[in-house]
């Protein structure tokens, strides 16, 4: 499957947002848009006001790259959510946060997303006990996403168990650090997502 494999602080600066991709580096000086907030490329400072288009499509864009997600899944989580009750982009927001590398890095399974998908596709994590390694695996409430046991004595889960989550659980997830055990309670909200997403731009370019 077709993966980006440049730079990814590239891809922060082209969408001029942290998209957590590189773990704490981040949360440092040394983080790309801290240091370099301008477009790559050698246009990037001169780039003109964009069309009403290009902001929805930058929109997409930025989400699509923040979870590591490829065009036609976006595509269909977007056609999935928008024949669901509800509003469209938040229902859309809430089958991606529900993704199985996105819960495992929100249980800090990994320090960045792209790190939380490697631990699942190596086998490395369970759902209700048995393991799962597709990323994009939908999680519902109720179920329990686990490190598995022959798999714990890897030194990052073993920090991890010691020093407990790094960064905080959101309200619809539970983390248990002695037991590497975590449960999803609810359906992530709205106001649990971690990122700053205008979806109704979204809405708008795939309802072109």
């Amino acid at each position: 499957m077709a993966r980006y494999t440049g730079s990814v602080c590239r891809q922060c600066r082209r969408e001029g947002a942290k998209l957590f991709l590189k773990g704490d580096r981040c949360f440092t000086d040394k983080c790309a848009i801290a240091k370099r907030h301008t477009p790559p490329g050698m246009h990037g400072q001169g780039r003109r006001k964009q069309s009403e288009y290009g902001i929805q499509l930058r929109e997409k864009q930025k989400v699509r790259r923040a979870y590591g997600i490829l065009e036609s899944q976006f595509r269909k989580y977007y056609d999935i959510a928008s024949n669901m009750r509800g509003v469209t982009g938040e229902n859309m927001l809430s089958l991606i946060e529900r993704r199985l590398d996105n819960v495992a890095y929100r249980l800090n399974f990994g320090d960045s997303r792209p790190m939380a998908r490697q631990m699942v596709t190596h086998g490395h994590v369970s759902v209700n006990g048995k393991k799962v390694d597709i990323a994009s695996y939908q999680v519902n409430v109720g179920d329990v996403i686990s490190i598995r046991e022959k798999s714990r004595d890897i030194e990052f889960f073993k920090t991890l168990k010691e020093q407990g989550a790094s960064r905080t659980i959101p309200k619809w997830l539970e983390f248990d650090a002695d037991t590497l055990n975590g449960k999803v309670v609810a359906l992530p909200a709205r106001d649990d997502i971690d990122l700053t997403i205008e979806e109704h731009l979204i809405v708008e370019y795939y309802s072109r």
